[in-house]
């Protein structure tokens, strides 16, 4: 019995050591006929590598950057638990969202709600300056303006995972006037000092709050991507204990909402959000109930998931950059795309080659190979050729990383070590050398080896003589090049339209800057101006609320009763001096303009303001009366509309005041003819604003340029679609390069026969590019509809918006027409100039 468990043994393990060498001399085998196959192919193979790099490295690209965007604050503990409430109202058909809540609203969630184990609450802060007293230091060092401060208490802590270099959870916050600073202020602060030694030491934020060093933490950045980018943190004791504050922040207000100041709750384990966004509702219910705007707001409490905090348009954080799902979605969309066209180029070329490779595939099946086997080899070859493009696309990553860096996040930096870059590329081979290798594969090894011998293999099949499957697939991969050069016409027609578009004021040479925003004085800033306006190249200087076309919503809600028809609406302001609608060409239609004076006397209105009051004459509205905050406030004149807003905004009603005392804006208007001047101008404008504010910074914005940054996202879209439509185009052309380069080849002694008879060059061009032209004609027929519906959608996302002209789609085909006839041009040209008697002697 042990002889016969021994011999069993030696049997077992001889068994196992002849399989292994079998299967390694197989694949060894499977790799040399895969290497020479593509050897003796060098074209195509150059053909089908260069596509499927640049699809794998686009790839590879789109996503690191969309699980960079996907990873932020993923390191919290207990995030899925963790929301912000927001604040949604409706007014008069008009929508609203704000990512902030009441001050109020945090006392009334502690007490009144259940299922919440965590609060958080903490109000931004941006001080002009900060006064730094070092320990052991007698003079105090002073900073310019800071941002990322917040008033917080120590739950905040308690919700985010800070890492303690100095001071303690358990202590700090907890009384007013304590601050603790992250690493990089700390150093900032206090360079050079333990943080030990830093604790103690004050700061002095605008000379009104003073609070000590209680704690130092470590950035929150180290420990992963987060939006929670906050540098200080000061006692939200500082402002509970202060009547001041609290009444700068209008802490004991139900009336005022702002982004600055937020909630967060940690709901209790086994709580759900719709539960509690039911409470909400009715909170807001019973303590707007007494407000005077609930019979004009629909308002409302939402839960929002920590994890739609980064993507939010709407919400968003403070100083934190919100990215665009939508753009992800399309960087996804074409990176699917490109792999995909690349895959086709190797199907049609794999496929195209078939009755090269008939003879090959009938001897091995006689000489007992097997169906399974001559799968696994074409796979192998799929397999070799995806592995040498995903090293050429390492090669390429910094290429693409350059072409796609107006959608790299700020932030954005990888590894090649870092292993789900590895694990990415490795999944990503197998699947394209599945996608790409299995067709071919199955219809290759499916022929029977005695018709292959015979050359019979196509004798009956008519769909393979027709190429059908070769012929769809072209077709599917100019349907996409001609979306994306229809798309990209028409997304670039909208944003030429916009950026030109006359928005009714003037934008050309004129320039802003802002005062600081804690003086109080009105007339420091009346002497700026005044200063300002005796510069060269200075045409005019306004001190108003902000410019024209700000992005920002000031609004009032106004009152109007004639005695036959009584109104209540939710009006923007805007607020100036006298010369602010002369500096913007913004024309008067009827009245005069207001007088000057130091208090709010009387207004001007724009003309979708006439025209809600009832009044279709602008002269008609001209000495009516509108009630704002209890005063009686005439309307003396009707300016002309203007787009306050991007032109995705319809215009808005609006009325004018003449107020200084809370503007803090200086409008420039510059003189075009003067514009090699204007920087020596800005520079005196500069040394007259630090000889008023000397610790503020001077920082200023160039009023069409901040029209244009502000379509920002609309122009990233128009590069992503450019890019998309440049690739594409490349990779189909690829593909239709290869297969006329391998029609021309197989037609060799047909167009020797042609020549010999008298065809011109002219004529076997068009016989051999006609079948693949008209491939693009079809693909253009079909692209268009869903171009046409993709563009029409988007288009609606505006509220002005140009026209879809019918030219362009026929643009749009004649172009990749002419392409593909470029590139149809390099091998046609080349096989109809040959030499007809040498390629008939050759065939």
């Amino acid at each position: 019995m042990q002889l016969v468990s021994v011999n069993s043994e030696i049997y077992i393990q001889l068994s196992l050591s002849i399989t292994s060498s079998t299967i390694k001399a197989m694949f060894r085998n499977y790799l040399t006929v895969a290497l020479r196959n593509l050897q003796r192919n060098k074209i195509l193979t150059v053909i089908n590598v260069l596509g499927l790099a640049i699809g794998i490295s686009a790839s590879l690209v789109i996503f690191l950057m969309v699980r960079y965007d996907y990873s932020f604050d993923r390191f919290v503990p207990d995030s899925k638990r963790i929301y912000r409430i927001i604040s949604d109202y409706s007014f008069q058909g008009s929508d609203g969202h704000s990512r902030g809540s009441q001050a109020s609203l945090i006392d009334a969630v502690k007490k009144e709600l259940t299922g919440i184990d965590l609060t958080v609450a903490f109000r931004y802060y941006s001080p002009d300056k900060q006064i730094v007293r070092r320990s052991g230091e007698n003079k105090p060092v002073k900073f310019p303006a800071q941002k990322k401060i917040i008033f917080a208490d120590a739950s905040y802590f308690d919700m985010l995972p800070y890492r303690w270099l100095a001071g303690s959870r358990a202590t700090a916050l907890q009384k007013s006037g304590q601050v603790v600073l992250d690493e990089t202020r700390a150093k900032l602060y206090f360079p050079n000092m333990p943080y030990d030694q830093i604790m103690g030491s004050s700061i002095t934020y605008d000379d009104t709050v003073v609070a000590q060093v209680a704690g130092v933490v470590q950035d929150l950045d180290k420990q992963g991507n987060t939006d929670f980018t906050f540098k200080e943190f000061i006692s939200l004791a500082t402002i509970l204990n202060s009547q001041g504050l609290r009444k700068q922040f209008h802490w004991d207000s139900w009336g005022s909402t702002t982004s600055d100041q937020q909630l967060f709750v940690r709901l209790a384990k086994g709580t759900s959000a719709a539960a509690i966004n039911a409470r909400l509702h009715a909170l807001a219910d019973e303590h707007l109930g007494d407000d005077e705007r609930k019979n004009y707001y629909t308002w409302n409490y939402a839960l929002q998931p920590l994890s739609d905090v980064h993507f939010n348009k709407y919400y968003g954080i403070l100083d934190s950059p919100v990215s665009n799902k939508t753009m992800l979605y399309g960087l996804m969309a074409i990176a699917i795309f490109l792999l995909v066209l690349a895959c086709i180029n190797f199907i049609n070329l794999a496929t195209a080659q078939a009755t090269v490779r008939a003879k090959e595939i009938g001897i091995r099946k006689t000489m007992g190979g097997s169906r399974m086997q001559l799968v696994f080899q074409f796979l192998s070859e799929t397999f070799t050729v995806t592995l040498i493009a995903t090293i050429l696309s390492l090669l390429l990553l910094p290429l693409l990383l350059k072409a796609f860096a107006d959608y790299m996040p700020r932030g954005f930096h990888f590894s090649i070590a870092d292993p789900a870059v590895a694990i990415f590329l490795a999944l990503l081979t197998i699947v394209v050398s599945l996608l790409a290798g299995i067709y071919p594969s199955i219809v290759l090894s499916s022929w029977n080896a005695a018709a292959v011998l015979k050359n019979q293999a196509h004798t009956n099949s008519r769909s393979t003589r027709k190429a059908w499957m070769r012929q769809t697939l072209t077709v599917s991969q100019f349907v996409i090049a001609q979306f994306f050069i229809m798309g990209t016409f028409l997304v670039s027609k909208q944003i030429r339209y916009m950026i030109n578009a006359d928005l009714g004021f003037r934008k050309e040479a004129v320039m802003s800057f802002f005062t600081p925003h804690s003086d109080t004085s009105a007339i420091r800033r009346q002497t700026l101006v005044n200063e300002v306006k005796k510069l060269p190249a200075v045409e005019m200087a306004s001190l108003a609320s902000d410019v024209a076309n700000s992005g920002g919503w000031w609004t009032a809600s106004i009152d109007f009763n004639d005695g036959k028809k009584q109104l209540h609406s939710k009006v923007e302001l805007k607020a100036g001096d006298d010369n602010y609608l002369k500096l913007f060409h913004i024309p008067l239609i009827a009245g005069r303009e207001l007088l000057p004076a130091d208090t709010i006397r009387e207004v001007v209105i724009n003309e979708k303001y006439q025209r809600l009051l009832g009044f279709q004459k602008p002269e008609d509205v001209v000495g009516k009366t509108l009630l704002w905050d209890d005063k009686n406030m005439p309307i003396v004149g009707v300016m002309k509309d203007f787009h306050a807003h991007s032109l995705g905004n319809i215009i808005e009603p609006m009325a004018f005041i003449h107020s200084t005392v809370d503007s803090k804006a200086i409008v420039v208007a510059l003189q075009a003819a003067a514009k090699d001047k204007w920087q020596q101008t800005i520079a005196q404008m500069e040394k007259s604003f630090k000889t008023i504010y000397p610790e503020a910074e001077f920082s200023y914005n160039f009023q069409d340029e901040s029209i244009k940054d502000s379509y920002g996202a609309e122009q990233n879209m128009e590069r992503l679609m450019e890019w998309a439509t440049g690739l594409t185009i490349f990779i189909s052309c690829l593909g239709l390069l290869g297969l006329v380069i391998y029609t021309t080849n197989q037609r060799t002694k047909e167009i020797g026969v042609r020549k010999v008879l008298g065809a011109s060059v002219g004529n076997i061009v068009s016989i051999l590019s006609k079948d693949f032209l008209t491939l693009v004609a079809i693909a253009f027929i079909i692209a268009t509809p869903p171009a046409w519906w993709a563009i029409h959608e988007w288009l609606n996302n505006f509220a002005y918006r140009t026209i879809i002209t019918w030219w362009m789609f026929p643009l749009s085909g004649i172009t990749m027409i002419i392409i593909a006839i470029v590139t149809l041009s390099f091998q046609t040209i080349r096989a109809a100039s040959a030499n007809p008697v040498k390629s008939l002697r050759t065939e």
